[in-house]
């Protein structure tokens, strides 16, 4: 029997070695790659999309007067009778209600006779005047005996002038008794019932002034300081087709304790008579800022002391901490600007429990 050459064997051998080499570098490559996977901490990322801030908002407001007044009588007294009604349209001048005038008469009357009564000392005191006058100088009477009459008569003069203007101020009560309006309007509300006593400038009636209307709006925090620049747009919901413009007038400086709003003025400016004051309309404020920015979950967001930051996942898949600028928050996003490039991948989930270069992987992508 023929024993096979010791080269052949060893020929024969070399690929069964070279194929146990290789498999033991894969299973080493194998095992350090899934410790390194199982190293890596899992998270849920998005991508960075940049988009305009034109996203419109919608608020609910009301059709109010720019000027409304609440009128008052200047006197005090009992009401007799009130003419204006709710939603009643008035004129200037027109008698909205009136008191009663009984113990104003008495008053006009005591003036008008404490004036004829001062008329009277007038005249009497006047003459004495003159004939001390023509006495002194004919010297038939003393120096005294003048200044006494002179004295008497400037007297009267005050006395009669008081009583003048006891007689207009008098005059002036009794034309207070009737509550008359200042100027074209509509009655908004009224205060006073016949029969009640009201103190002198206490409100009675209130009047819208024909003219100007606005809406009425309260304004969220966020939308506040940008709503003077953007645009504002208004439509009816009783004809929700006709859309009118508008512009922010006035804005409250302080906001509402309770709900931590600020109430806002804006005035329409192409109004028409399809406009009726009290109805009820949609605001609609759209941004005109242009430049870019990213909307991210309030999750997504940390401060770790540096200001608001958001965590990249690079190329390596280690996080890189990223400075952003907070534009404003919403109800469940915050928009942000920032050196992020679109498309970038960040962590939108449990930002606070990591740290910078710690390796990730991404479980899922929104």
């Amino acid at each position: 029997m023929r024993l096979p050459h010791a080269k052949t064997v060893l020929e024969d051998s070399e690929p069964i070695a070279r194929a146990s080499t290789a498999d033991a570098l894969r299973l080493r490559w194998t095992i350090q790659g899934g410790e390194d996977h199982a190293a890596a901490r899992p998270v849920l990322t998005m991508a960075v999309h940049y988009a305009r801030q034109s996203q419109a908002r919608e608020f609910v407001a009301n059709i109010r007067p720019r000027v409304e007044s609440d009128l008052g009588f200047r006197v005090t007294g009992k009401v007799v009778k009130r003419f204006a009604e709710v939603g009643q349209r008035v004129k200037a001048g027109a008698t909205l209600a009136t008191l009663d005038d009984t113990d104003l008469k008495l008053q006009k009357e005591q003036a008008d006779a404490e004036f004829a009564t001062s008329n009277v000392a007038l005249m009497q005191t006047t003459a004495d005047e003159a004939r001390a006058i023509k006495l002194k100088k004919d010297g038939w009477t003393a120096q005294a005996a003048l200044d006494r009459a002179l004295a008497a008569a400037q007297e009267a003069r005050g006395r009669n002038q008081r009583a003048a203007r006891a007689v207009e101020l008098a005059k002036n009560s009794l034309d207070y008794a009737v509550l008359r309006a200042d100027t074209d309007g509509v009655v908004t509300q009224t205060s006073i019932e016949p029969g009640q006593v009201i103190a002198a400038g206490a409100p009675a009636i209130r009047i819208a002034r024909a003219g100007e209307l606005e809406a009425s709006v309260v304004l969220p925090e966020a939308y506040a300081s940008a709503a003077g620049a953007a645009e504002a747009s208004l439509f009816l919901w009783s004809n929700p087709g006709k859309t009118y413009r508008a512009k922010l007038r006035g804005l409250s400086p302080s906001a509402d304790p309770a709900t931590r709003n600020f109430a806002a003025r804006f005035s329409i400016l192409d109004a028409d008579a399809g406009i009726s004051l009290g109805m009820s309309a949609t605001l609609r404020i759209a941004s005109t800022d242009a430049a870019p920015v990213i909307g991210v979950p309030l999750s997504a967001l940390f401060n770790q002391g540096q200001g608001a930051s958001l965590w990249k996942v690079g190329a390596d898949g280690r996080l890189e901490q990223t400075p952003v600028t907070v534009l404003r928050y919403e109800a469940n996003a915050a928009i942000v600007s920032g050196p992020l490039k679109e498309g970038d991948i960040i962590v939108i989930l449990g930002a606070q429990k990591l740290d910078a270069g710690a390796k990730v992987r991404v479980l899922a992508q929104q």
